[in-house]
């Protein structure tokens, strides 16, 4: 068994390979295993991944079947004591590894989170630091929740998700969020290093700011999130603040929807939903601070759709 299996979906990634790859290789913790899988790429992205000699790097080529079945087939191919996820056009510093390692051994740890840059193509970096907690469990600490829930920038034991059988949502977009909550539910003991390790770079096309039918899908995955936590009282407040932050964004950004009729189908049924689940939505905390403006857009559904279908 090696220390950390670091796995990397791989899909046409030919401008951000190298990169990547050398920020693994280049570790200054030795004991990793790097678990390269091409998501059906058409580009180079398989040659360059072939040019790395390094025999830590475990590569694999799989028809296209998308992010969450190509991060689980990493997963289970893993057989390192912890694992980690990694973007291909993101990188890590190269103290990632033995930082996180470092933190996970000396609490017996089964989480550690740590902070991150993110990095836009007009080459600006910006921290993002989330705020700094002891040794502790979400059950003691619920506000963990409020973070980011990107698989990245995180160190998991591999037991605990062999122990609770915890995979990525398959077939659908925004398969992230399940996953890391249900790994937070379960761990007994979570960590924080106060220190940026992880590169998230931002392009203008990147899959986060692209809009079509699939918006949808996001209403999906929040009830998964909401059966996954429905038993767990100590949550529900984090979890109502979570799903109006969610189903907010992605109202509001049905302004660049390319099919403006799929954006008014998605707020009508995102606002149906939510009238369900959190019938006092309007009362949220999430809109404490939000200017005037924002929030009556925000929290009224007609208002919603006339910002969306005005804007340029």
């Amino acid at each position: 068994m090696t220390d950390i299996s670091i796995i990397v979906p791989a899909y046409n990634a030919e401008k951000y390979m190298n990169k990547c790859l050398d920020s693994l290789i280049n570790q200054t913790k030795k004991e990793c295993e790097f678990i390269i899988v091409n998501d059906g790429s058409t580009d180079s992205t398989e040659e360059i991944i072939k040019s790395y000699k390094d025999k830590r790097i475990k590569s694999f080529t799989n028809k296209n079947q998308g992010i969450g079945k190509t991060r689980n087939f990493g997963i289970n191919h893993a057989t390192g004591k912890y694992i980690m996820f990694l973007d291909s056009d993101d990188y890590l510093d190269k103290r990632a590894c033995e930082v996180m390692f470092q933190k996970a051994e000396a609490g017996n740890l089964d989480m550690v989170i740590c902070d991150f840059y993110k990095e836009y193509d007009n080459g600006t970096i910006e921290e993002i630091k989330h705020p700094f907690f002891e040794n502790t469990s979400l059950k003691d600490n619920p506000d963990i929740i409020n973070e980011d829930l990107c698989p990245w920038a995180k160190l998991y034991k591999r037991s605990l998700l062999e122990d609770n059988k915890i995979r990525f949502v398959e077939n659908l977009k925004y398969e992230d969020a399940p996953f890391v909550i249900e790994a937070l539910v379960k761990a007994k003991k979570i960590g924080k290093v106060d220190e940026a390790l992880n590169y998230y770079v931002i392009h203008g096309n990147s899959e986060t700011t692209v809009r079509d039918r699939r918006c949808f899908d996001i209403l999906k995955i929040i009830d998964k999130i909401r059966n996954l936590t429905k038993d767990k009282d100590y949550l529900k407040e984090k979890i109502d603040k979570l799903t109006v932050r969610m189903i907010t964004n992605y109202t509001v950004q049905q302004r660049v929807q390319k099919d403006k009729k799929v954006g008014m189908e998605f707020i009508d049924e995102a606002f149906a939903y939510l009238k369900k689940e959190v019938p006092d939505y309007r009362k949220n905390k999430y809109y404490e601070g939000r200017g005037f403006l924002r929030r009556t857009v925000e929290k009224n559904k007609w208002v919603t759709k006339l910002y969306c279908k005005l804007y340029k």
